[in-house]
């Protein structure tokens, strides 16, 4: 596969760089490059562009959506896209081999449970339609009993590898919370909750205001903040209650700011007025400015941990069967 390109000689990028590229040049784009032709060859299996496009299809709208109508960009996001999945493709054949290797085996009878349900799930039971999808990628029922194989294949060699990665010391945890700790640090917040009321076109201030002082003496007779910010406010968080979650003072202007850290757990505010709106507040809870305590983070820390070891552990076991496996790669 080709990946560079004349301008001259290819009208899709002319027109895209105009700024008119759009998803069906994208899918053009795709289509063109992925035609036909071999990727690589892996032992004796070979990896064809088709196989590759497969693999691609379902992260097109991703690419698409994080190139934002740039085609160059779209293009080194493609090729970024591209180098991983041959890469998965073909760590994939020789994790299989590898299986074999070991005296691995699949029952039969779990290939064709696996086969059946996918003809359930994914073509309504429908063995016609299953078969005519095989028909329109080219494959025989026994070559997708191969591939449904080596998917299960792979997914339980690839779980056999990081399983022994599933403790991480408490030693570790702690050193990487004193390494790491400025990434634990929390500023000064508030859980908050808002009422706010907005004045409507060709309304009376008045009745703002009267609105407001309504909330105020039902607040002071014990009405729950919630409630009345579900029955009054004119926000996106009615529905919750008023919830907005915990917010710093930073992301408050200044008089809204004040008055809201100026509370403690439990309180409410005086009607704040700005403009044609007025804010009433309560604080669901406070949080005072400092570091999180590690036994808070501790499990999340070493989860990650031992993330980071099995993805190392696989790592090396893929890094030594691409060195022993026979691989070409054809760019």
């Amino acid at each position: 596969m080709f990946r560079t390109l004349s301008l001259a000689l290819c009208p899709l990028f002319a027109t895209a760089l105009l700024g008119q590229f759009t998803n069906e040049d994208a899918e053009r784009m795709v289509n063109a490059r992925y035609a036909n032709g071999i990727t690589a060859i892996v032992e004796e299996k070979i990896i064809t562009a088709e196989d590759v496009r497969r693999q691609i299809t379902p992260l097109l709208a991703q690419i698409q959506a994080e190139a934002a109508g740039d085609p160059i960009k779209f293009g080194q996001l493609l090729d970024e896209a591209e180098d991983q999945v041959i890469q998965m493709l073909t760590d994939n054949v020789l994790i299989v081999k590898q299986f074999f290797e070991d005296k691995g085996q699949i029952p039969n009878s779990y290939i064709r449970n696996e086969v059946n349900e996918r003809i359930i799930t994914q073509f309504d039971g429908d063995r016609s339609k299953f078969l005519a999808y095989l028909k329109s990628i080219g494959k025989t029922p026994d070559e997708y009993d191969v591939e449904i194989r080596d998917e299960m294949i792979v997914n339980f060699m690839r779980i056999k590898m990081t399983k022994s990665e599933s403790f991480v010391s408490p030693v570790k945890v702690e050193e990487f919370y004193e390494e790491n700790k400025q990434h634990f640090f929390e500023p000064e917040s508030v859980h908050l909750r808002l009422i706010i009321l907005a004045q409507l076109t060709d309304e009376a201030p008045e009745l703002l205001d009267q609105t407001a002082d309504e909330i105020m003496r039902n607040l002071e007779n014990g009405v729950d903040f919630a409630e009345l910010a579900m029955k009054h406010s004119q926000d996106s968080k009615r529905e919750k209650g008023g919830d907005w979650g915990w917010v710093e003072r930073k992301a408050l202007i200044p008089e809204l700011a004040d008055s809201a850290f100026s509370l403690d757990a439990g309180e409410y505010s005086q009607p704040v007025k700005l403009k044609n709106k007025i804010f009433i507040m309560y604080a669901e809870d406070r949080r005072d400015e400092g570091y999180t305590p590690l036994e808070d983070v501790r499990d999340n820390i070493a989860s990650m941990l031992v993330s980071e070891m099995a993805q190392e552990a696989e790592n090396r076991k893929l890094t030594r069967l691409r060195r022993d496996g026979y691989v070409r790669r054809f760019n």
